[in-house]
């Protein structure tokens, strides 16, 4: 080859080498991918369960909360970490009792709370912010007891008694003074509820107790007898209510927190006894061990919304004077129906 040859093959070379690194450069260009590895398989594309990643905004989600185990779900899905799979970032505030749970969403202290639903729907009723967006339970298993030396066998002998009861708007209480009223009978509400009634019954103070899980077990247990369980089988018990802001504003997220409760509650209902599940009910309501396993079979958990039970509670409610007119659908969040109702 001669010279002048070598010389222009050697710019070639130059030029094709500069030309090479220039492209690598380039504002915007991506190296080839590296060959796959048989450590780091692919993901599976058919997996679409939501998990929550460090790099995710959680949702803030405010519950205010009357602890007692007609609210395990909500419990165990804390615990086990079934609102973090949604990205959700659940904070339970505790409350004195049902109202101050309603108070404190109201307020906008808090976005839901649970209660008994007569509660939601006196305030729903009376013009409060809320909405139902799912059932808790169904049956009611507040019952009334009665010292094991009681007079009282039917619901005439009610007549006149002073019983024990969380309030008058209570389900339990109303489906009570409904079936007495209808034998002819009527008997004073003492407003008490949980720890306190029991000591009233201890020391005889009320002539019987209207309770709810826990503390119906403890009475139970400490040999008190359960009278007219067949009253309040019918009723539902316990509703989720959401302010309309949160609806307003993370209607999607609150279906997803739904969605984890419905996963709690089959956990639950699975065995109601596990040690698991039993442990962080004690922890959440500090109720002994021993009621806590007597009385959770009965707590039958689930969240399509007992509308016509819902509805009868209102009427109820109208015929006690505590709220003018049924509010019906509108006690209902839109943005669930065809979900939970």
């Amino acid at each position: 080859m001669s010279k002048q040859s070598k010389h222009f093959v050697a710019v070639i070379v130059a030029l094709a080498l500069t030309l090479g690194l220039l492209a690598g450069c380039t504002t915007g260009s991506t190296p080839a991918a590296p060959a796959p590895s048989d450590s780091a398989p692919a993901p599976d594309p058919a997996s679409s369960a939501p998990v929550a990643t460090d790099t995710q905004i959680s949702t803030k989600i405010t519950v205010a909360d009357a602890k007692t185990t007609h609210h395990l779900n909500l419990y165990v899905a804390k615990e086990l970490g079934l609102f973090d799979n949604y990205g959700l970032d659940v904070e339970i505030v505790a409350t004195d009792d049902n109202a101050a749970s309603r108070d404190l969403v109201v307020s906008g202290g808090a976005d839901v709370f649970w209660t008994c639903p007569t509660v939601a729907i006196a305030a729903i009723a009376n013009g409060a912010p809320l909405k139902s967006i799912a059932q808790v339970k169904k049956p009611c298993t507040s019952v009334l007891l009665v010292p094991p030396d009681s007079p009282i066998t039917t619901l005439a002998d009610l007549q006149g008694k002073r019983i024990a009861g969380i309030s008058p708007t209570c389900e339990a209480v109303i489906s009570l003074t409904s079936a007495a009223r209808d034998a002819g009978a009527e008997f004073f509400l003492d407003r008490l509820a949980g720890g306190a009634a029991i000591t009233a019954l201890e020391a005889n103070a009320v002539d019987g107790a209207i309770l709810e899980e826990p503390q119906a077990s403890i009475a139970e247990l400490a040999g008190y007898k359960v009278l007219f369980r067949e009253v309040s089988e019918n009723i539902p018990c316990r509703t989720i209510n959401a302010s309309d802001s949160i609806l307003a504003a993370n209607a999607e997220q609150l279906k997803d927190f739904i969605k984890a409760i419905d996963e709690a509650n089959a956990i639950i209902l699975a065995d109601p006894t596990a040690p698991e599940i039993v442990q962080i009910a004690v922890a959440y309501t500090g109720a002994p061990e021993d009621a806590i396993i007597y009385g959770n079979h009965r707590l039958h958990f689930g969240i399509p919304l007992e509308t016509e039970g819902l509805f009868a509670l209102a009427d109820e409610l109208i015929a006690l004077d505590n709220i003018k007119e049924n509010p019906g659908d509108s006690m209902f969040a839109q943005e669930f129906k065809g979900i939970t109702w």
